[in-house]
């Protein structure tokens, strides 16, 4: 869910191959570099679309899972169920950080900051559009509105339109503004929007997992707060500097951060007196000890889940820095078409989990019609974790043909609207 970058026209009768290294030129301000960097940054697309991929599975595993928990209850989990929803978690950070990321390159191919303000409040104002009617019904296949779940399509567009004020400020004061607020909001964490009375809402949209209930009856779940999500995407514009330089400086300057924001994690967990409002405490056995050490809140992100999630993030962006394996192209594909995956993917796998369940259970299961969070899915419902990778490697494959045309329609066109989706 980046933004795209403004790029020169160039002759449309030309092939393109969506998944091969678009040869693009990187105009850098002055202000950053005297340089063009004409190597398109694969890398990012790269790790986009694998944390796509991933991304799939957790919601699969919603829809299909006969695992009615949550999989990081150390009470009831397994290895291999905490195994599957942790490595999701590197989903939404990654969004988040790599938008403004995509802000900042396309700020630096030349895009003048008030075009690039204009477009990040606009198309940040679509997501929330799209969060409230597209991806609402994509979870439930119902036109009921008095409830709403504000998840990560939500809080990317309102980060958006939070950058779009911003991005007129220096580099440095921006940064300084993402860090600062993933490091320090977690102070905030001792403030509950229930003794807030009036208040209490808006704290909800701040910095707190709650339901605002309306006066009609509506009911909103805010499962992703503004804060720090907002401080997470200034780092991700701030951080698009060091990818302006040549490849081996670039991957040199990855390395470090990202092992320094990995070890920084590991620190700051076993320290265990900030970071996160659960500390961790050893478990009976090496396996549970290691999932509650990894058990990080993320509603809303601590520092700790950031750390742990951004920082080997940016350490696979330096492995991915260069990659052209055949392997990687249709993970490429995904991440350059962001949006158009994801909203095709909810109803795809919530129509597949209600078509699997009447050739397993014979008839449909009108439960599933509004989604796998009702709480009322028959005790029964639902299929070991073997058949959960298995359905979402499926969904995975039949996306893939349209995420690869969708992908070649936008290395070929210029259209302003395919900038939207």
């Amino acid at each position: 869910m980046t933004t795209t970058a403004a790029e020169p026209a160039r002759d449309v009768s030309e092939s393109v191959d969506p998944c091969e290294p678009a040869r693009v030129p990187l105009v850098v301000p002055a202000t950053l570099a005297s340089a063009k960097n004409k190597e398109r940054l694969d890398s990012v697309d790269l790790l986009r679309g694998l944390v796509m991929v991933i991304m799939a599975l957790d919601h699969v595993r919603d829809f299909v899972s006969n695992a009615h928990f949550d999989p990081t209850d150390l009470d009831r989990t397994t290895s291999a169920l905490f195994a599957t929803r942790f490595i999701t978690h590197y989903c939404a950070p990654v969004f988040v950080f790599l938008a403004g990321t995509g802000a900042f390159i396309s700020m630096a191919r030349g895009k003048p900051k008030k075009e690039l303000a204009r477009f990040l409040l606009t198309r940040g104002l679509w997501l929330v559009l799209l969060e409230i009617t597209v991806v609402r019904f994509g979870w439930s296949f119902t036109f009921d509105l008095h409830f709403f779940g504000l998840q990560v399509i939500w809080v990317l567009g309102w980060c958006m339109v939070f950058m779009a004020g911003i991005v007129f400020l220096p580099l440095r004061a921006i940064a300084v503004f993402g860090i600062a607020t993933i490091v320090l909001h977690n102070l905030a964490d001792s403030i509950h929007a229930k003794a807030l009375g009036a208040w209490a809402p808006l704290w909800s949209y701040l910095h707190e997992f709650g339901i605002v209930a309306l006066p009609n009856g509506t009911r909103i779940v805010i499962v992703y707060p503004l804060v720090p999500w907002i401080g997470v995407m200034a780092a991700g514009y701030a951080f698009g500097e060091l990818l302006i330089v040549d490849p081996v400086r670039r991957r040199r300057r990855l390395a470090i951060l990202g092992g320094a924001l990995t070890l920084g994690f590991v620190v700051l967990r076993l320290a265990n007196v900030y970071g996160d409002p659960h500390p961790w405490v050893p478990q009976p056995t090496t396996a549970r000890s290691i999932m509650a050490f990894l058990a990080c809140e993320k509603y809303p992100p601590s520092l700790a889940y950031l750390l742990m999630t951004l920082g080997p993030a940016i350490l696979a962006l330096a492995a991915f820095d260069g990659v052209k394996s055949t392997l990687a192209r249709p993970f490429i594909a995904f991440g350059r078409v962001p949006l158009f995956y994801y909203v095709l993917h909810l109803p795809l796998i919530h129509v597949t989990a209600m078509v699997l369940a009447y050739f397993v259970y014979g008839h449909f299961v009108p439960q599933l019609v509004e989604g796998p969070f009702t709480g009322d899915l028959p005790k029964d419902y639902g299929y070991a974790l073997p058949s959960v990778y298995a359905v979402w490697i499926a969904c995975v494959l039949l996306l893939y043909p349209a995420c690869r045309w969708f992908a070649g329609v936008k290395a070929r066109r210029r259209d302003a609207w395919l900038s939207y989706l």
